[in-house]
């Protein structure tokens, strides 16, 4: 695996490989990589001749108040991590990639008024920003994204689409802990008390499966079931729990054939996030 940290040297790297008529899968991380990243990378592998991933931690997606400096970061470690499966990886610093004022700015004006988005206002104009440029540098044919954060694939379908670009997105499924915890980078600032909580999120988001498939439509009974078990069983605050249309991200009065189920979840030192998503014929919920 080579390193790379310069967007010239990255560009005229996937230049010449498409020109071999190779074709590109990229994973964009912003390191401290996990088996969900290696998830990511073992179907970038299986499906294109050469992968990608880029290491950055992108400071246009922390607000004022978040954990930009505390992220962890550990390039040796992601080196390991990638090795196997990643011809490159894409390592630019900061001033790399952003080495002046910026005399454009993206702004996302749907599907970002809910969950995580609504409470991080500018956060997914700096995701988009960002991945519009490592598109752009990586020039992937297909690009690789957990549904561990449902809310960004939307997020970044939309760019997509909205901007033509020629690249699939690729959704894989959340890679979860042998006990159901979804695993994330944040889970390394749990106390063990609370790792052994952490579980009960997912056990909250099948519950919630089962009462739908039992005939439950009532988002706010559903809500109300998610949350009395989060607070039976874990001394986490519960920031959100939403059901909601999926990719639209609009409450599902209406019909819909499919919907996401998520839920975010404060401990001392992490918030945690998940979801699952759930298709059906003629979904319809009422408040």
């Amino acid at each position: 695996m080579e390193i790379i940290r310069s967007i010239r040297s990255m560009q005229n790297t996937v230049q010449a490989a498409r020109a071999a008529g190779k074709t590109i899968g990229f994973v964009p991380t912003m390191g401290y990589l996990h088996e969900g990243h290696l998830t990511l990378l073992q179907e970038a592998r299986r499906e294109n001749d050469i992968v990608i991933i880029s290491v950055f931690v992108n400071p246009l997606q922390f607000g004022p108040n978040e954990d930009f400096d505390k992220y962890p970061r550990d390039i040796e470690r992601d080196e390991q991590f990638a090795a196997s499966f990643a011809d490159y990886l894409f390592y630019p610093d900061v001033q790399e990639m952003y080495p002046g004022k910026r005399t454009t700015h993206i702004t996302v004006t749907s599907r970002v008024d809910v969950l995580c988005g609504e409470k991080r206002p500018g956060h997914f104009d700096g995701v988009a920003t960002v991945l519009l440029k490592l598109f752009n540098i990586t020039m992937p044919h297909r690009a690789y994204f957990g549904m561990k954060d449902a809310q960004q694939v939307a997020v970044v379908q939309g760019l997509i689409n909205d901007y033509n670009i020629p690249v699939t997105l690729v959704p894989v499924p959340t890679v979860r802990e042998e006990d159901g915890l979804a695993k994330s980078s944040r889970n390394v600032y749990l106390s063990e008390q609370e790792r052994q909580e952490a579980p009960r999120l997912y056990e909250s988001l099948e519950l919630a499966k089962r009462m739908i498939a039992r005939g439950e439509r009532s988002l706010s009974n559903i809500r109300n079931a998610m949350v009395q078990h989060i607070h039976a069983h874990t001394s986490g605050e519960v920031d959100y729990v939403e059901i909601l249309s999926y990719p639209e991200l609009h409450i599902p009065n209406d019909v819909t054939n499919e919907i996401i189920i998520a839920i975010a979840v404060k401990f001392s030192k992490a918030r945690l996030i998940d979801n699952i998503t759930i298709r059906g014929e003629a979904l319809c919920f009422v408040r």
